[in-house]
């Protein structure tokens, strides 16, 4: 099947490129991006052009940041394509909401992705955490705006998210694996002086689990999740690439990563076969719960 990429920007490059290129599914048929392409791929500057001159490609998929998506978006839609959104599926729920029922409307499909719950060890977990009684949970998600977001201030405007940005994909995995919905229950939000959108986070849920999330990390980059539970205590680590029962790993290693994207474009061709959608907004709740809930805490300026 013929694909469209949107934006081809780092996360492109790494993740979107290189599945796509191994997939049994999909062509890399067009690109649509101001600043950059792909070798030996037609490239478009206007979404709008290629929408257009390509009315054989069946499905897009957008990489670009959340606020300046929702027109493209609906451009696809419009066009009667199928669409994969990278997460966050969109800058608002609203947004998000209106794209849900436009593809349903046109009859195509919508992929709302969630890359860290295809992680090596998350359906394990899953499977694991049913029918246990979670008595803790903690949450570590550190990592160095600097190095995986070089330059990009967008990521601290208002609609870029801030650290909630990798943040969401803990709350993906939260709320992927755990076996009764998560809600909020207090917050609090670090942003620098010079910015709109939150560096570090403290979050707490219901049922006693914490999240500790932080931008500013220039040491090792801490992506864990831990439970204790009345049947034994389990751990992902590495995103969610590694599974640990008891303090043995079970699953993945500390090495694996990188294959998310490739099981992603597995579900969308799958979604496109079937003629169906998925679109859940749980771990995108959570988000928006902390802008409405969190203590707001000004932190010293931040520069690239």
């Amino acid at each position: 099947m013929k694909l469209a990429l949107v934006g081809i920007g780092k996360i492109a490059r790494d993740q979107h490129v290189p599945a796509l290129t191994a997939s049994p599914d999909w062509d890399l048929a067009a690109t649509v991006s101001r600043h950059g392409t792909v070798e030996g791929v037609e490239a478009f500057s206007d979404i709008a052009a290629m929408l257009e001159a390509r009315p054989d490609i069946g499905t897009v998929s957008l990489c670009l940041p959340p606020v300046p998506r929702f027109e493209a978006a609906q451009a696809v839609l419009r066009a009667g394509r199928h669409l994969m959104l990278e997460k966050p599926p969109g800058a608002t729920l609203a947004e998000v909401h209106v794209l849900r029922d436009m593809a349903a409307a046109q009859g195509v499909s919508l992929y709302a992705t969630w890359h860290s719950r295809r992680a090596h060890g998350v359906a394990r977990a899953r499977a694991w955490l049913a029918g246990r009684e979670i008595r803790e949970g903690r949450v570590i998600w550190r990592e160095d705006v600097r190095k995986w977001h070089p330059g990009q201030d967008w990521i601290f405007e208002a609609g870029g998210m801030g650290v909630f940005d990798p943040g969401i994909n803990a709350a993906s995995i939260l709320t992927g694996i755990l076996p009764r919905p998560l809600r909020l229950i207090a917050a609090e939000i670090e942003v620098p002086a010079n910015r709109q959108a939150p560096i570090a986070a403290r979050l707490e849920f219901d049922g006693n689990i914490r999240a500790d999330l932080d931008f500013r990390e220039e040491g090792p980059q801490v992506w864990d999740m831990e439970f204790a539970t009345d049947g034994g205590h389990l751990a992902l680590r590495n995103g969610g690439n590694k599974l640990e029962i008891d303090g043995k790993s079970v699953a993945g290693d500390d090495q694996v990563m990188g294959s998310e994207y490739a099981a992603l474009y597995a579900d969308m061709a799958d979604l496109v076969r079937n003629g169906a959608s998925d679109v859940d907004l749980a771990p995108m709740v959570l988000v928006a719960d902390a802008f409405m809930l969190g203590r707001r805490i000004t932190a010293p300026p931040f520069h690239f």
